[in-house]
């Protein structure tokens, strides 16, 4: 049996320091690139080494008419080695202009990453902001295991969304959920058209024809879980549980439709899930759907999930999808995952939050649920380290819930949702492993739980029903 719970991110530091062959002392003052590559095989090439995000500030335009955008980027971070320079994540956009705390900075592309070099070194430890001007035609991430993602041009706007491919293609970021940040979002957009995107809404304004929409998320957020739709769109403001809730459906759609109905029900399931999961961790509800038939999915993007078409297409309301997104604002957006090849403790807990909420709402119980995945599961494919190809499969999904059951029924339903509260209490806007969730559930439970998750998440042969 393979073993495969290891601290990844403990491992990676170690990584970065030795490296260099340099003492700490020796750091501070030493200057040399930062890393290219966040070093996480499921996304070669994506994410940097060499400094932390704190906070971007964002201010683009867009036409649909022309597909162009045009856009401000001010990114606030600080130096986690000695700099001499550093990359930042951008497809396919043509920069104008870098500065580095006001200072002009030489800059060039290679494939989708932008080297900066500042005009001095930046020292380990030293806040800086980055300001980047670009403008250009966003472009699409080819389709995949889910469907299409990046930044999509549409009928009467754009989606920009996708897991784990999207922040890049309409910002400069470090694209990987190991390096979360702030946001603060000005979309710009022809008059009569809504922009939507992550967080609180501000205030809106408008001129010569265009309107600015304004969006803030303070809790820190992976780059992947930014959006932004644009668009004709019959857009509900109000508040629940005294923080702003804003759903969004294609206006075409009646406040009888499917989706609308589904998304109405938002802040209901929040509720339950917060009744099992600890306090809705963001400053904000909502949800978006979108007509574009290339999504083919539904993502948890931070305090607003996008849900594609194919989910509402029977004409009937789909409270459980809605429970699925929600669940991820716990498992997967306020805890985010170290590295991809953890992705089952985004998806196992979002499935397991389907089959909590189908019981609540008086449907199947969850014994019955685990019964049933558990007669049909391919015990072949792991769910942790699936392989990039294997990101989005049902041992992802289903065997990961399987095993959430599993620990659930080994160590009794007390310390199981202790286990769960303390998890997103602890971890609340960090990040999370596999390992690390072994050695809390062990502590809750005083019981040796890795030999019990091992069977269910990567054993070859069907583990005994507990």
């Amino acid at each position: 049996m393979r073993r495969i719970y290891r601290p990844v991110l403990a491992a990676a530091l170690v990584v970065v320091l030795a490296a260099s062959g340099c003492t700490r002392s020796d750091e501070d003052h030493a200057f040399r690139p930062g890393g290219a590559d966040a070093g996480d095989p499921y996304v070669p090439g994506r994410g940097n080494g060499g400094y932390d995000v704190a906070h971007y500030a964002l201010d683009v335009r867009y036409d649909p008419a022309s597909d162009r955008l045009t856009g401000n980027a001010t990114v606030t971070a600080t130096a986690t080695q000695g700099l001499s320079r550093f990359n930042l994540d951008l497809a396919g956009l043509d920069v104008a202009r870098v500065t580095v705390d006001g200072a002009a900075a030489a800059h060039r592309r290679t494939g989708e990453e932008l080297v900066v070099t500042p005009a001095r070194g930046l020292p380990r430890g030293a806040r800086f902001t980055v300001e980047v001007a670009y403008a250009g035609v966003p472009a699409a991430v080819a389709g995949g295991a889910l469907g299409s993602g990046g930044f999509l041009h549409t009928d009467d706007g754009a989606i920009a969304l996708g897991q784990p491919d999207s922040a890049a293609t309409w910002f400069p970021v470090n694209d990987h959920p190991s390096d979360k940040a702030t946001y603060d979002i000005a979309v710009t957009v022809p008059d009569g058209l809504a922009a939507l995107s992550n967080g609180v809404p501000g205030p809106r304004s408008s001129a010569d024809g265009w309107t600015t929409w304004r969006w803030s998320e303070r809790a820190p957020m992976a780059s992947y879980l930014t959006t932004l739709v644009i668009g004709d769109y019959r857009v509900s403001t109000g508040t629940h549980a005294g923080r702003p809730m804003v759903t969004a459906v294609p206006a075409g759609e009646p406040a009888t439709g499917p989706a609308a109905v589904s998304l109405a029900r938002t802040g209901a399931i929040a509720d339950f899930l917060a009744s099992r999961f600890g306090p809705y961790p963001f400053d904000s509800y909502g949800g978006i759907a979108v007509a574009d038939e290339r999504i083919g999915y539904a993502l948890e993007t931070q305090s607003r999930p996008v849900y594609g078409p194919g989910f509402f297409a029977d004409g009937r309301p789909n409270p459980t999808v809605v429970a699925h997104e929600l669940a991820h604002q716990w498992f997967g957006d306020s805890v985010s995952l170290h590295r991809w090849s953890d992705i089952w403790l985004n998806e196992g807990f979002a499935t397991y939050a389907e089959w909590l909420w189908e019981e609540h709402d008086g449907g199947r119980s969850v014994q019955r649920q685990f019964e049933a995945q558990y007669a049909t599961t391919d015990w072949s494919q792991p769910s942790v380290d699936p392989g990039r190809d294997g990101m989005f499969g049902n041992a992802v999904y289903r065997r990961g819930a399987l095993a959430v059951h599993a620990l659930r029924r080994t160590v009794g339903d007390d310390a199981f949702f202790r286990i769960l509260r303390e998890w997103t209490a602890q971890r609340r806007g960090g990040n999370g492993t596999t390992a690390d969730l072994v050695a809390l559930a062990e502590r809750i439970s005083g019981r040796q739980v890795r030999p019990v998750l091992d069977a269910w998440l990567v054993g070859a042969s069907p583990p005994a029903l507990p």
